[in-house]
């Protein structure tokens, strides 16, 4: 919001001259014209890039970066279509500015620009350009459009002694902020680019470096400042971010949904989206842990507790193991595999990773015993094999299938996810009774949230044995080398046959074999890898992002943070959330608690304290629940007022709730838009049976009229309309965040008794 002003729900048309209108709609069409051309231009180079087929490497290489490239830029143009452009500022020196999506240039020898990239400094005024401080603007303009079309132009006088007026100026300067906080919602949450205010902006385009916290609560847009930040980034350090890509993390698939667009909006399509459960490549938790599970697997005492897990598979004879080889008996007992151990331990390389090491110490010993035994001379004691007869000694030995099997069983090879699950059906020697009674689990058929990190940690602890890929990879490249070999020695083979018995036997005719080798030619063969620096972060657990940003981060276990700053080596991370929304038993909630194990005290922390979303007759009695118990407790200050009061309606019983839900949702549904019914999971299924075209399921379709979700489901989202359905069952943080969903029109729906500060707030 512009500072110093109000807003209302009132508004006002606002008329505008036909030369304005005109004026605006040839540049808008000039704009596409260019738009287009550029659209076909790089369609066709795609095209003719893609057909060249085999060529040689430099060509190839040359080729895949324009088709990356191109596709990008195609990408990007097909996403912002509709909207491109949506201001003008107007400076001073007579010079204008239109400010869009991305940035568009002519097609001239000087690339002049035609649109401005909304994150360019140029168009950094368009945002915190105000009377006071007009920072060399005359005017700002904001320019709606329909499709391609000019729907309306709001203008904002900054110098105040300019006396030419257009005949539609906005007096408050917020009309097209009113109009984005009223509009209906769609389901997927749209980008605020047109809407931007300063606060907001100062914390999208802060510096990229370090850890940046930006706190609010419900309606702050601390979410879309957090996508419009990466962004940013991506624009101003493209050419290390699309290297190392950008990851968002959200707090459930539902999420992750509803803000999917945002990006591709603004045209940028290289991030990659998660939930915690999807940062494990090849496993996506679809299962729900209890609570009190959660928490346990939650602690970060867990990652002391798996490492013990790890050490305890690093076994000790009980009491020997009989290996038999040539006839004889050699007998490893938990002494000499204490050294071993011991020894193979001091390397300090995860568990897989150092099992060549222990491999070689057992052979070794074994090796030495049994050159002792049947090298040593009776008579003085003096071992009679040279160093040739040692090695054949344990080459032998290295063949003998007893031997592997004792080395398996006293340091085996392990997954992740056989680690994992054999620790949660035995967990009783590692943790409490309570605690392995809330983990134990016999059966794993479905990983869950918190079982991610535990994998992530174990496959930190485990490593990974890469031996046999080594050699296969070997193998195959040589197989390759040599057919290729093959290939060559046919054309040699066909150019003596061809020349043979002709006059000029001196003729100088090169041949494939004259100007590259097989290992050249089999390089040429190899196959690319087109996939996007995203997606193959998505397939790589070791991945360094560039920057992390990270939605409902209070909500994260120590073992998620532990996970995600893995991925994070350079601690480049944005994290968005609210301590008063902390509603997961194993959500940290404190930032302090967070960061200090990973950067201290060197974090930049911001607040966001305007509320954009929920208007002061809801906010005011959402605001009640978690004072009750922090009497300290601020919320966010809403700017809008309805002046509808939450509706509440009761039921007699649990039998009568489904149609007391039915007959508030007739009454609340808008005209347009989207109204969320909001309820404990148990109700989901009757509830569903009596709203039409309502489904009762774990992805809930966000882009249907109404919608049926539990209150963690509704982290994050926002509805023209919110039904909260027996408030007395949920816990305070989840509660607070059911009734801030709403943009316009709230409903509450119960049984029994209200909680106490709800029901204080609503009769006041």
């Amino acid at each position: 919001m512009r500072p110093g002003a109000e807003l209302s729900n009132r508004g006002s048309h606002t008329e505008f001259t036909d030369d304005e209108l005109r004026h605006e709609q040839e540049f808008i069409d000039g704009l596409y014209a260019r738009v287009d051309a550029l659209r076909g231009g790089t369609e066709t180079a795609v095209a003719d890039a893609l057909a060249q087929g085999s060529t040689p490497m430099q060509a190839r290489l040359e080729r895949d970066v324009l088709v990356a490239e191109r596709s990008g830029l195609l990408a990007a143009l097909n996403a912002v279509d509709g909207s491109l452009c949506f201001g003008r500022i107007d400076l001073t020196t007579g010079l204008t500015h239109h400010i869009g999506r991305i940035g568009i240039r002519a097609d001239d020898t000087e690339h002049t620009p035609i649109l401005i990239d909304w994150r360019a400094p140029v168009a950094r005024p368009f945002y915190l350009a105000t009377g006071h401080t007009p920072m060399g603007l005359r005017r700002r303009r904001h320019i709606t459009t329909d499709g391609r079309s000019v729907a309306a132009l709001h203008d904002e006088i900054l110098d105040l002694g300019d006396q030419q007026r257009t005949g539609h100026e906005d007096p408050t300067g917020d009309a097209v902020l009113l109009a984005a906080l009223n509009s209906a919602r769609t389901g997927r949450m749209s980008d605020i680019v047109q809407t931007i205010q300063a606060e907001q902006d100062r914390i999208i385009r802060a510096p990229h470096r370090g850890v940046m916290v930006v706190e609010g609560g419900p309606g702050t847009g601390k979410t879309a400042v957090a996508l419009h930040r990466a962004a940013y980034l991506l624009y101003e350090h493209r050419e290390l971010l699309a290297k190392r890509a950008v990851l968002i993390v959200g707090p459930n698939p539902a999420f992750l949904g509803y803000i999917g667009e945002v990006l591709p909006s603004l045209g940028e399509t290289g991030v990659l989206l998660a939930t915690v459960g999807e940062l494990y490549p090849g496993v996506k938790a679809t299962a729900s842990d209890a609570p009190e599970a959660a928490a346990v697997k939650g602690r970060a005492e867990m990652a002391d507790v798996l490492a013990a897990v790890v050490r305890d598979r690093q076994a000790l004879p009980d009491p020997v193991i009989a290996i038999e080889h040539d006839r004889d008996i050699l007998m490893l007992d938990a002494g000499l595999v204490r050294v071993a151990r011991d020894r193979t331990r001091e390397v300090n390389l995860p568990h897989n990773a150092a099992r060549e090491h222990f491999e070689g110490h057992i052979l070794n010993t074994l090796t030495d015993m049994l050159a002792e035994r049947i090298g040593t001379d009776p008579f003085d004691g003096t071992n009679l094999l040279d160093p040739s007869d040692v090695t054949q000694i344990r080459d032998e030995l290295a063949q003998n299938r007893e031997v592997w099997a004792a080395i398996d069983q006293l340091w085996p090879r392990i997954t992740p996810r056989r680690l994992i699950a054999d620790f949660l059906a035995e967990p009783d020697a590692y943790v409490c009774e309570a605690d392995a009674n809330a983990i134990r689990r016999t059966v794993t058929r479905a990983w869950t949230t918190a079982d991610v990190p535990l994998l992530d940690e174990a496959a930190e602890l485990l490593g990974e044995d890469d031996r046999l890929a080594r050699a296969a990879a070997e193998r195959e490249r040589n197989q390759q080398v040599a057919y290729a070999q093959g290939v060559l020695d046919v054309s040699y083979a066909s150019r003596t046959y061809e020349f043979e018995d002709k006059d000029d036997e001196d003729a100088e005719v090169l041949s494939a074999h004259d100007i590259i080798d097989a290992e050249r030619m089999a390089e040429r063969h190899e196959e690319d890898d087109h996939r996007s620096a995203a997606e193959r972060a998505a397939a790589d657990r070791t991945w360094a992002f560039g920057h992390i940003i990270v939605d409902e981060a209070q909500e994260l276990s120590p073992m998620a943070w532990r996970l995600l700053m893995r991925r994070s080596p350079t601690r480049s991370m944005t994290l968005v959330g609210d301590p008063a929304q902390t509603a997961d038993a194993a959500g940290v909630g404190s930032w302090s608690d967070i960061l200090h194990p990973y950067v201290q005290d060197r974090w930049e922390h911001t607040r966001l304290a305007v509320n954009y979303r929920t208007p002061s007759e809801i906010m005011d009695v959402a605001a009640a629940v978690p004072r009750a118990e922090n009497v300290d407790f601020e919320p966010p200050s809403s700017v809008r007022s309805t002046g509808v009061r939450p509706l509440v309606r009761e039921a007699a019983d649990a039998a009568e709730l489904p149609g007391a839900v039915e007959k508030a949702v007739a009454e609340l549904a808008p005209a347009e838009g989207r109204l969320a019914v909001i309820a404990p999971r148990d109700l989901h299924v009757a509830l569903a049976a009596r709203l039409d075209g309502v489904e009762a399921g774990a992805e809930p379709d966000l882009t249907r009229a109404v919608v049926l979700l539990d209150p963690r489901q509704s982290k994050g989202l926002e509805f023209d309309a919110v039904l909260v359905v027996e408030p007395g069952r949920y816990g305070t943080s989840d509660l607070y965040v059911a009734l801030t969903r709403a943009t316009q029109a709230l409903g509450i729906v119960h049984t029994g008794v209200l909680p106490q500060p709800l029901a204080k707030a609503l009769s006041s």
